[in-house]
């Protein structure tokens, strides 16, 4: 009897990548789409069946971006997030999209996606499956400039959304005058790794 080599997830999750830019169009956005559904497949993230999308949007990411290669739509993880514990649903959309550099059918899956991965409890750019805080980064000011230009103190992307959000509603719920001489700074701002 052969003893059978497990293989690690994460070379499990580069060959899905590769699987996945090889049919794709090399844009920046097919890459960063590819590590999420990547490490969505070996159950890494917070991302629900479908990434959060619908079926018909779903279906259609995959036709359009990666020539219809064929993935499984339930979350391996079993992440089932409730949105309707998220008021601010539509309130993180609208931030987006007002935000967006243009209306593309990717813009629209990625706003759906970022706002399903912000239910995650870890990093934004840990519950997208993006593989770096880096690549979270580089994603947000190539599709949404605007935003990501106003976070120029380098805030953790999720409170910085959040942030957005309570600004927009003129609320300001931090006792600090300022983030420099709050207690809570690194919680905040800083690495993420």
């Amino acid at each position: 009897m052969q003893a059978q080599v497990k293989i690690p997830a994460v070379a499990i999750r580069q060959q899905h990548y590769s699987d996945l830019v090889a049919g794709s169009d090399g844009s920046a956005n097919s890459v960063w789409l590819a590590q999420i559904i990547a490490s969505w497949l070996v159950g890494e993230g917070a991302l629900p069946d479908r990434l959060g999308l619908s079926d018909s949007q779903f279906r259609q990411l995959l036709r359009q971006q990666f020539s219809g290669h064929a993935v499984m739509e339930q979350a391996p993880s079993g992440s089932n997030p409730d949105f309707s514990r998220m008021l601010e649903k539509q309130d993180l959309e609208q931030l987006l999209r007002q935000s967006a550099t243009a209306e593309y059918a990717e813009t629209e899956w990625l706003i759906t996606i970022i706002v399903a991965a912000c239910l995650g409890s870890d990093h934004l750019w840990q519950d997208l499956g993006l593989w770096s805080r880096k690549e979270l980064s580089a994603m947000l000011i190539h599709n949404f400039p605007q935003l990501a230009e106003r976070n120029s103190k380098d805030m953790k992307w999720k409170k910085f959304l959040y942030k957005q959000l309570c600004e927009a509603e003129g609320l300001f719920v931090c006792r600090a005058p300022s983030c420099e001489v709050c207690q809570d700074y690194p919680q905040c701002f800083g690495p993420e790794d």
